[in-house]
Order: C-alpha cells, then sequence, then structure tokens
C-alpha cells in the first residue's frame, strides 16, 4: 500500500505517516515546511519544524518538500499511490484575519487540487475539515454553569446547519473544502470523505495561542509560562488525540462510505478550558498563571460531536481519554524542551 499524506510534516500529518509506516506501507509526506504558525509562537522555531521531518526521516517516510497550491507537483507525487489523507491546511483564525489570501489558496486551492488529483487518478480521498464550519451561532444555544458551558442536546450531527452567526475567512475557507468534498462526491463519484475535526492534540504539536490549545496550555504549564485564556475558559470541546484520527481514516479507507463525518470524542472526552488547566495541574503538581483576555472574533464557545455516523459506517470510535492522552503530551513535551526555547 502506498500513502500520500499532504500536510505529512505537520502535527496531524506526522501521525498519520507514522501510523501507515509502521503498518508497513510506503508513505509520502507531502509538505511545503511553512513557518507561519511557528514564528508566532515564541518557540525555537527551526528545531520545531524540523522535528517531525527527522522524526519521519527515521521511520523511512519519503519527504517530499512541495505545496498542495502545486498542482503539477501533488499529482505527480500521487502517481502509484492507493490513498491520499490531506492534513495541510492553513488552521488558525488569527492568521486567516490578518492574510486572507494565504488562507483561501491553501484551503480552498489547495483542497481542490487534492481533490482533482484524486479525480484524475481515481484514489480514495480523506479530507480534514473542522467543526469550525458550524460557525458560532451554537453559542447562543448555551447555558453558563461554574466550570463549563453545558447545551441540550449535548451532541451535535452532521445535520447541523453550518457557517450560521459571525464568521471569518478561515469559516469561510474551511467551509469551501468541506463543500467542495460533497462536490466531488455528487458529481464525481468521488470516494471521499471529510472529516469535520474537534480539538486534536498530541504529541510533536507545537501549540500556540492561535491554534492548539491543550498543547499550548501543556506546553507553557511544564516551562512555567503563564496561560493567556480568551474568553471565560469555560468553552467545550470534545478534545480528540492524534492516534484515533488515524483509526478513523484507515476505517474509511477500509469502508470505503463517502460523506461529511463529525470526528471527536464525543461526550466520553469533552472537556472545558478550565477542566483542562485542571488536569494539567493534576499532572504536573504544579498550578499554571493564567491570564483571561476578551473573546476573539468568531470564537466557539462549544462544541461536541455526535459521532453516530461515524460509528455506524466506518465502525470507528475513539480510544484515548484526555487524562491518557494529556500525560502522553506533558511527558513529550518534558522530554524534548530544548524544542520550545530558543537557546
Amino acid at each position: 500500500m502506498k500513502v500520500l499524506v499532504t500536510g505529512g510534516c505537520g502535527f496531524l500529518g506526522s501521525h498519520v505517516c507514522e501510523y501507515y509506516a509502521k503498518k508497513d506501507a510506503k508513505v509520502v509526506s507531502y509538505d511545503n515546511m511553512t513557518k507561519h504558525e511557528l514564528k508566532r509562537t515564541g518557540f525555537a522555531t527551526e528545531q520545531a519544524r524540523n522535528y517531525n521531518w527527522n522524526y519521519l526521516k527515521k521511520l523511512g517516510v519519503d519527504l517530499v518538500k512541495a505545496d498542495v497550491r502545486n498542482y503539477e507537483e501533488l499529482l505527480e507525487q500521487s502517481r502509484g499511490c492507493d490513498y491520499i489523507i490531506h492534513t495541510a491546511a492553513q488552521p488558525a483564525m488569527t492568521i486567516s484575519w490578518e492574510d486572507p489570501r494565504l488562507d483561501i489558496t491553501t484551503n480552498v486551492l489547495g483542497t481542490f487540487n487534492v481533490l482533482e488529483v484524486a479525480r484524475q487518478l481515481k484514489i480514495p480521498v480523506a479530507s480534514c475539515a473542522t467543526v469550525h464550519i458550524y460557525g458560532n451561532k451554537i453559542n447562543q444555544t448555551l447555558k453558563e454553569t461554574e466550570k463549563r458551558y453545558t447545551r441540550e442536546p449535548e451532541g451535535i450531527d452532521e445535520n447541523h446547519l453550518t457557517l450560521e452567526g459571525t464568521i471569518t475567512p478561515l469559516h469561510a475557507s474551511k467551509g469551501a473544502g468541506d463543500t467542495y468534498v460533497k462536490t466531488y462526491i455528487d458529481t464525481y463519484k468521488l470516494e471521499a470523505a471529510s472529516f469535520r475535526l474537534t480539538g486534536i492534540y498530541g504529541t510533536r504539536q507545537f501549540g500556540g495561542e492561535d491554534h492548539g490549545w491543550v498543547a499550548n496550555f501543556s506546553i507553557r504549564s511544564v516551562l512555567d509560562w503563564p496561560i493567556t485564556i480568551f474568553g471565560t475558559g469555560k468553552q467545550v470541546r470534545d478534545i480528540i488525540y492524534a492516534t484515533d484520527i488515524c483509526e478513523a481514516f484507515d476505517a474509511f479507507y477500509k469502508t470505503r462510505k463517502p460523506g461529511v463525518y463529525n470526528i471527536g470524542g464525543g461526550s466520553m472526552t469533552a472537556i472545558s478550558l478550565l477542566e483542562c488547566v485542571e488536569l494539567i495541574e493534576e499532572l504536573l503538581g504544579k498550578k499554571p498563571e493564567l491570564n483571561f483576555e476578551p473573546d476573539r472574533l468568531g470564537d466557539l464557545r462549544y462544541f461536541v460531536c455526535d459521532i453516530t455516523k461515524a460509528q455506524k459506517e466506518l465502525g470507528w470510535r475513539p480510544r484515548i481519554k484526555p487524562k491518557e492522552g494529556v500525560k502522553k503530551l506533558i511527558d513529550w513535551i518534558t522530554n524534548n524542551r530544548d524544542l520550545f526555547v530558543e537557546k
């Protein structure tokens, strides 16, 4: 089996590459090695950006430095592949405000190119969307308790209206990518899936204030840096560990049931920002310093996936609970402090 992973040296992409490499598949990591997010974190940018590249190289992954916006290169590298997994993205809401051209070309043109390559070569493809495409009108349906927002019903399924409320360029670009996947399924009968992902976390994630909040909180806590929380801290996500998403990608490849899927931890992993800080405090034995700032434009205060469709159609369910996953993440950060502090 040969698998091409766009964004293969990114956080999620690196886990997908590792997952298939350990299954003895031939794996191609296709990544432009951009530093847009890392430059904003204050971490050791060069060391951090090259970490996953070097990690995958040791696993025997074929490393290609190229951009999903380059159709011809993507087409050439995809020849002979059995599966394309599209994780490359501009994922940060803040960057989408500041550079909407980067956002639309990466998330819309990049996804279009992946789908076109898959159509031309007749290859099944799974693409990463986000639960942000539902928009933030969900905020109007919430109740506030001491440590979290709640909602009835708790889970939100794929039939919920999308792009409601205040939207940003990121909402628009990720929503368009999700729509293009559905378009290629309907028009070209492409074996494709769009995974609407919730809060992803895990090892090898260089989370900053722009994106990757579980990792950001964990990194800053290990290093004794203050954590900034935008809003009340009662925001809720059903966080999902990276390897659980790898299992979902593999489940789609095996079942080939096209469509859109909410992929999260469901009620099993629903956690608020404040509760996550408490978990980190428990695991580290020290209390992180918290600073609170106002909500940001377009922020979604609550999302818990109803994962019934993925369970039924793909035969998939998440395995890793927050305490286990966050401990893995903290252990990795503790053992790799030099990636976060410039020497």
